[in-house]
């Protein structure tokens, strides 16, 4: 199976999900790195892993437009957001159930438009919850929103700060996505409304 990863910081979870590739963890391939900024870190390691990327800038329709053309175009079979920071819609009827994102929280809590990156981590803190983790969902046409897939927690310490609780999420993630694409390779997930069904 052909995956493109899309991205607009670090790159870091496409990385992890290229070594998970090469090192046969999954069966996917992948093909292509999508940025949605020149300047995004994740390009750097796109360079560096011998992984195919461009940029496509720009907001709205005309943006989804674009990524989903450069994805056709690649023959890819599954899109998987990491850090992608831009509402990507509309997603065209033959993408429905083929777009995967990951949350570096527990949806539907910390969600929406401006929850990216620290910021997440950041409210988290704030609102003083003991346990926080990842959600890998699949998208529709809200930010953080689609059918959930799977989700995996950690605790959140007394003594966090943003930095560290990422790097304990982060941990998480590295298992989360890799998971889910792997159910999704075994054709195993099945989306029923707002939920989502992992098959035997």
């Amino acid at each position: 199976m052909r995956v493109a990863v899309l991205l607009s910081g670090g790159g870091r979870s496409f990385e992890n999900l290229v070594e998970c590739s090469r090192r046969g963890e999954i069966g996917s391939q992948v093909v292509l790195a999508i940025s949605s900024s020149r300047t995004a870190g994740g390009l750097e390691r796109a360079r560096r892993l011998s992984v195919p990327s461009l940029v496509v800038e720009g907001r709205g329709p005309e943006l989804a437009g674009a990524v989903f053309a450069a994805l056709d175009e690649a023959r890819v079979d599954l899109a998987c957001l990491a850090g992608w920071i831009k509402l990507l819609a509309p997603i065209p009827p033959a993408w429905k159930g083929r777009v995967l994102n990951i949350h570096p929280a527990l949806l539907p809590s910390f969600a929406g438009k401006g929850f990216w990156g620290d910021k997440v981590h950041e409210a988290v803190l704030a609102a003083g919850v003991k346990v926080t983790g990842c959600t890998v969902h699949f998208c529709d046409d809200e930010y953080d929103h689609g059918p959930i897939v799977l989700q995996r927690t950690c605790p959140v310490l007394d003594d966090d700060d943003a930095h560290t609780l990422a790097g304990r999420v982060f941990e998480e993630e590295k298992k989360a996505y890799p998971e889910a694409v792997r159910l999704f390779e075994q054709g195993r997930l099945k989306i029923e409304g707002r939920r989502v069904r992992v098959l035997r």
